[in-house]
């Protein structure tokens, strides 16, 4: 298909809409007809939203998760149980976990976990920053909910025992979320009452 469609400016939409995960040419294609289709002023308002997005959106200095302003929702609401923090991979699992209603504590997005054969250590992910909010939060509970996967298990133990290397007058309390998940499932793929058991019927490290 490369080099066979009828304008250069169609190939190069589509080889862009083509470097997006999960969608093969065809599918980028297809999506690019549909967007010359459309109005002229919906597809600057489509494009904007991706241009705003970009320049706009910030990563909350606490937790890592995405927001609109430098403090996140979840961080800057009152209501939240500010003494538990949910050690999560990336911002899906954050809204995973969301939907389940079974948690109300913050979160911190770990940004990756520790891989080596990937070439992730862990001054690659956002640990130091845990290890900063230890001391600074009146933090009693950290509440592991990593993939159940050889990396997922290598990055809860390194923090585990990274965390118990913080002097606090008050020891902390370490859990995990109960393995009702298949082994090697992500977050974000598993349905919603399965990971909310799973939060709820968490299990001490």
């Amino acid at each position: 298909m490369p080099g066979d469609l009828p304008s250069e400016l169609l190939e190069q939409a589509v080889n862009q809409m083509n470097t997006l995960p999960g969608i093969g040419r065809k599918t980028a294609l297809r999506l690019v007809l549909q967007l010359l289709r459309r109005d002229e002023k919906e597809v600057e308002a489509f494009a904007s939203s991706f241009l705003r997005l970009k320049k706009e959106i910030h990563y909350c200095r606490f937790c890592h998760n995405l927001s609109d302003s430098e403090v996140c929702p979840i961080c800057s609401s009152r209501s939240r149980d500010k003494r538990m923090v949910c050690v999560v991979e990336n911002v899906q699992d954050v809204m995973a976990i969301e939907r389940t209603g079974q948690y109300n504590g913050l979160y911190h997005v770990l940004g990756g976990i520790i891989s080596p054969m990937d070439g992730i250590g862990p001054q690659d992910i956002e640990i130091e920053s845990l290890v900063h909010r230890i001391d600074n939060e009146p933090i009693r509970e950290i509440i592991f909910a990593l993939p159940t996967t050889m990396e997922g298990d290598t990055t809860t133990f390194y923090i585990h025992r990274r965390l118990l290397q913080v002097p606090r007058q008050e020891p902390l309390t370490f859990s995990q979320i109960a393995r009702g998940m298949a082994i090697g499932n992500e977050l974000e793929y598993t349905d919603e009452v399965t990971l909310g058991r799973s939060i709820v019927l968490r299990v001490s490290l």
